[in-house]
């Protein structure tokens, strides 16, 4: 079963194996508001933990989204570039951005679990 982790910035990695699908937090899509261009990175390219990963953009402003972990992007949703409202009306699931391969499991441990994200939130 898939583990899901939390950063911060309100990123997502779904953790299956070394693969991470990340994504925004449906709380993150709600701040953003109508999401209307996603710039999505290349498959191959490495990313660090904490770096620029994509970049979204919303009827409000454009923002960054963050790799949560670092590692090597394996594949990533194209289908966001035609239907980027997608991030918007399913954020942890069809509104995913990329997947990476994970370079350091060590690095999932700074993250949060669903219920200490919550509360997180709570807090903003």
């Amino acid at each position: 079963m898939a583990e899901t982790r939390y950063s911060k910035d309100h990123e997502y990695i779904r953790i299956e194996g070394d693969v991470g699908t990340v994504g925004i937090s449906d709380y993150a899509q709600s701040q953003l508001g109508d999401v209307v261009f996603v710039e999505l990175p290349s498959v191959g390219k490495a990313l660090s933990k904490g770096g620029e990963a994509a970049v979204v953009e919303s009827v409000k402003a454009a923002s960054e989204v963050y790799a949560p972990v670092s590692g090597e992007v394996v594949e990533v949703n194209a289908e966001l570039e035609g239907a980027p409202g997608t991030v918007n009306e399913d954020p942890a699931g069809k509104g995913w951005f990329l997947k990476i391969r994970i370079k350091d499991a060590a690095e999932l441990d700074g993250l949060m679990n669903e219920a200490e994200y919550q509360n997180y939130v709570k807090t903003l």
